[in-house]
């Protein structure tokens, strides 16, 4: 068969930079496009360095006591907290929980195990090998590493298959390791330097403390997108200038003449660059501004009556109400939030999953959780309601339909203990 050159026309989908930029700058915080921007001014001359300092601050100091709503109602779980949480997760005779649970109070901040096992075996009536028995049962939890008593044996726990010489190496060459020093480790081991280098990069890949894993991550002032407020009986939306900030050229380079080729290159890629920048701002505040509104308009309940009026809502209807990609529409409320008159709200606050009633209308989760903890917190301490007692109360008094294990796993996701370990 002889070779011949043929012709085709197809159609491929090639995205611009513009376009990149646009999509980078979509999920972008206000306050993250503000440092990209200055980030980009020391490298662009071109670009005059935007200041919304005084705004920000001024913001700050208005709204001295605002912080997010967040995960609303969801309890701020504990590194010990978390640990207890997976001992469903493992099978621990009845007879150890409670050296299992002293033990994970034991524990210190970075997850290491600060009490000695004779004291914790004395503590809790054990001999040592339950004691130690209870420790390895701990040592099961997530992350891996939590439970050890030394830095050695928490790696040892994060690389249980590493090769044979991996213990010896930690307990008796721990310098080698630190100094990165292969030569004596192979020579030592008996091994190549590249094994050497893989043992070593596997040791550095674990953390040391693990327990900081699961610690809670400290909050940081959060500045929102935009304020909603109700006027006339509207909702309305007013964003603030750190949405969308002016890119400003240096003046000094506006009517710049230029006879160097290559400085001439220079500036009209410097130009360019504006430009593209100017091009994804301009479509980011046109995106988030859609995205907002149609979130304003689907739960207006819940803005004019409260929480408990909170709809179900999900990205793929707010992308087909807007002709979007899911996509677009996750990255544009990625990370961002709204003052309201509830507080600061992060944008996906209102995406909310929904349990299905018998008369095929939905019940947003975050209701369900809300009267979940109220009966609760009104139940008789003397007679806490089970998860099944809290489905039928949920009926009876809300006319609320959900199942038994939604109810169960809502309690969970709120913090709240079963019924059993609420009596009092």
């Amino acid at each position: 068969m002889r070779p011949a050159i043929i012709q085709e026309q197809t159609l491929q989908l090639k995205m611009n930079q513009s376009l990149i930029q646009a999509i980078q700058l979509l999920q972008f915080s206000g306050m993250e496009i503000i440092e990209y921007i200055r980030e980009l001014s020391k490298e662009n001359p071109l670009i005059e360095e935007v200041d919304v300092d005084y705004e920000i601050s001024h913001f700050k100091q208005a709204n001295p006591s605002e912080v997010s709503i967040g995960e609303i109602n969801q309890a701020e779980l504990t590194m010990y907290d978390e640990l207890k949480n997976q001992l469903y997760s493992i099978n621990v005779p009845d007879d150890l929980r409670e050296t299992v649970l002293f033990g994970i109070n034991s524990l210190n901040e970075d997850g290491y195990l600060d009490i000695k096992m004779a004291d914790w075996a004395a503590h809790c009536g054990q001999t040592l090998d339950r004691a130690e028995e209870a420790l390895r049962l701990i040592q099961m939890l997530e992350p891996k590493g939590v439970g050890a008593r030394s830095l050695q044996e928490c790696i040892l726990l994060q690389l249980p298959d590493s090769g044979p010489f991996l213990e010896e190496l930690l307990i008796d060459h721990l310098d080698w390791v630190a100094e990165e020093n292969m030569t004596a480790i192979s020579t030592h081991f008996q091994s190549t330097e590249e094994e050497a280098t893989g043992i070593i990069q596997q040791i550095q890949s674990c953390h040391p403390k693990p327990g900081q894993l699961l610690s809670a991550p400290k909050t940081e002032y959060i500045i929102p997108e935009a304020y909603i407020y109700e006027e006339g009986g509207n909702w309305n939306i007013s964003f603030y200038k750190w949405h969308s900030p002016t890119i400003e050229i240096n003046e000094s380079y506006k009517h710049l003449k230029v006879d160097d080729k290559q400085t001439a290159d220079f500036l009209k890629e410097k130009f360019n660059q504006v430009n593209w920048l100017k091009q994804a701002i301009q479509f980011r505040g046109n995106t988030l501004e859609k995205v907002i509104g149609t979130m304003v308009e689907r739960q207006r309940t819940y803005f004019e009556h409260g929480a408990f009026m909170l709809q179900p809502l999900t990205l793929k209807e707010i992308a087909a109400d807007l002709d979007m990609h899911i996509s677009t529409v996750s990255r544009a409320i990625t990370n961002k939030y709204v003052q309201t008159k509830q507080g600061i709200i992060p944008l996906k606050f209102f995406l909310q999953s929904g349990v299905k009633q018998k008369d095929g209308q939905q019940t947003a989760s975050f209701v369900i959780k809300q009267l979940l903890a109220e009966l609760i917190t009104n139940e008789d301490k003397q007679k806490p309601l089970s998860d099944q007692g809290l489905k039928n109360r949920l009926h009876e008094e809300f006319g609320i339909t959900a199942a038994r294990r939604t109810v169960m796993k809502y309690r969970e996701q709120l913090g709240i203990p079963a019924s059993t370990k609420r009596k009092k």
